[in-house]
């Protein structure tokens, strides 16, 4: 073990836990990849994070932006920000929080192996971080970057002190789990659960529970027989076909909340050898179809929004054409869910040279969110009706899932992004930027996606400090993208949570349950 580690992991077991609090057990869909609160920017793994590690800003759950480990952060020149860190910060192994921490913090996420949703599009404009004392530093970038703090904001600050060889495995194993949040990690149990205790030493409000357990559980009705027999407090995800057995009772609450979630399709447009494209009779194709704007275009038109969120979904969803909802900036009212067209979508098909189609298959989640496994069916039956042949439809679990689609291993995959932030800027750089891995765009565009038109014009919205011109430019390059069929918008999701009496949840817009969500009924 590195001393480093060694000798923070002491004084982690050593502090004081909370005493004389309840405790809390979650009850959530989908496990997270790594302990580590760098590994990845998935909901899954943030929302675990969330409990024990802290970032320099907090969105609540209207997302809004309040400071945090941060307490205030100006604009020195355009390429310049200083930051004003909280004092009396500690971490949970008694060491104070200073600037140095948040220098070795940004500069680990811009680079964590085997990320199935790297953090590199957070911190890509960073060139480098100045101390200029305990608790303040400059942010130096190598453009202009007005929203530069709803980026690195959100990257969870850890201890310098664990040094550049800390590896994610030792975060699973648990000896480096050293955050500043209000719940110190106590065990793991992969595939099953973990525990956390309260953290006496939090500088905030006092925690809520002495002891959260969080459970994963992928199964929608083994969540919900686990609510209704006491085994946790707190489930998510409840699909709407179980809203009916909370509804009307006294002994339990739902919570409910339109979250900023797009769920999309994308298409592998990086390559001409794409593994599961075929001809009709199932031989590969030496040229890759989904790379004509012709091709996505036709895909959108075969696909019926409105059946998806009213049957698949029976009503939680709202049918979507573009990447962010309504209240976000870069949000263009005048973009609206494809057309459902079969007519229009075989027309384009011919003229793009596949008359009679081709063959596919579809990949998709099975636990990652509600209803997710009977979208990719829906897909594949829609997909076939429109004049592909569809060979397969494959589901997987969440956690092999996500990591083969950052690994390219699909050709047309479902996946879905959630933007907490205040505008479409990470996620228009995140998911469709063409990638970069030394400028740190596009880490999250798994289907190759690349416009020069876009990414010029996204290039100026990230640049200009005027928040109208901004997100008129945002606008203006998810125009680009979405007439380009870049992705696939299907819809944004409606989510449903549960608690037993004397359990009250908090929505979030962000879709996260963590304890911060939960608070005992007075």
């Amino acid at each position: 073990m590195n001393r480093s580690i060694a000798a923070l992991t002491l004084g982690l077991l050593s502090a004081p836990g909370a005493a004389g609090a309840a405790d809390l057990s979650i009850g959530r869909a989908t496990e997270h990849n790594a302990l580590d609160p760098l590994f990845s920017d998935l909901g899954n793994d943030v929302a675990t994070a969330e409990n024990m590690f802290e970032s320099m800003i907090h969105f609540d759950p209207k997302l809004h932006v309040h400071p945090n480990l941060a307490m205030s952060w100006t604009l020195v020149d355009p390429l310049t920000w200083e930051i004003v860190l909280r004092e009396g910060v500690k971490f949970h192994d008694g060491s104070p929080l200073t600037s140095a921490d948040v220098a070795y913090s940004l500069k680990r996420a811009r680079s964590v192996p085997n990320s199935p949703g790297p953090l590199a599009s957070f911190v890509r404009t960073v060139k480098d971080t100045e101390i200029l004392g305990p608790l303040r530093l400059r942010v130096h970038t190598d453009t202009p970057t007005p929203l530069l703090m709803d980026m690195i904001g959100r990257i969870f600050i850890i201890p310098a002190a664990l040094g550049p060889q800390v590896t994610t495995e030792d975060f699973n194993a648990g000896r480096a789990m050293i955050g500043t949040g209000p719940y110190r990690f106590k065990a793991s149990a992969p595939g099953d659960k973990v525990t956390m205790e309260a953290n006496a030493s939090y500088w905030g409000a006092k925690p809520e529970f002495q002891t959260v357990t969080v459970r994963f559980l992928a199964n929608p009705a083994a969540r919900s027989a686990a609510l209704l027999s006491g085994a946790v407090d707190v489930i998510e995800q409840i699909p709407p076909s179980d809203i009916g057995v909370f509804q009307n009772r006294t002994d339990f609450t739902l919570a409910s909340a339109v979250s900023t979630r797009i769920v999309y399709v994308a298409m592998d447009q990086g390559r001409d050898d794409s593994p599961f494209i075929t001809d009709k009779d199932g031989k590969p194709l030496s040229v890759n179809p989904l790379k004509d704007k012709r091709v996505r275009l036709a895909l959108s038109k075969m696909i019926n929004r409105a059946a998806i969120t009213e049957r698949v979904l029976a009503g939680a969803g709202e049918p979507s054409g573009q990447i962010v909802p309504e209240g976000m900036g870069g949000y263009d009212p005048e973009l609206k869910p494809m057309d459902f067209d079969p007519a229009a979508a075989k027309k384009l098909l011919a003229e793009a040279g596949y008359p009679d189609g081709f063959g596919v298959t579809l990949h998709g989640s099975n636990n990652r969110f509600p209803g997710d496994s009977q979208l990719t069916q829906a897909l594949g039956q829609m997909f076939t009706r429109g004049g592909l042949k569809v060979n397969a439809v494959e589901v997987l679990p969440y956690n092999v899932y996500a990591p083969q689609a950052t690994q390219r291993k699909y050709s047309i995959f479902h996946f879905s992004y959630g933007s907490i932030a205040s505008s479409s800027l990470n996620g228009l750089t995140g998911v469709l930027a063409s990638f970069d891995s030394a400028a740190g765009t596009g880490s999250l565009n798994r289907a190759r996606y690349s416009n020069a038109q876009f990414d010029a014009v996204l290039a100026l919205a990230a640049a200009e400090f005027d928040e109208t011109k901004r997100n008129r430019l945002l606008s203006e390059a998810t125009r680009v993208a979405m007439e380009d069929g870049a992705i696939l918008p299907l819809y944004w999701q409606k989510l449903f949570w549960a608690s037993r009496k004397g359990y009250t949840v908090t929505p979030d817009r962000g879709e996260a349950t963590t304890a911060g969500h939960v608070f005992l009924t007075k």
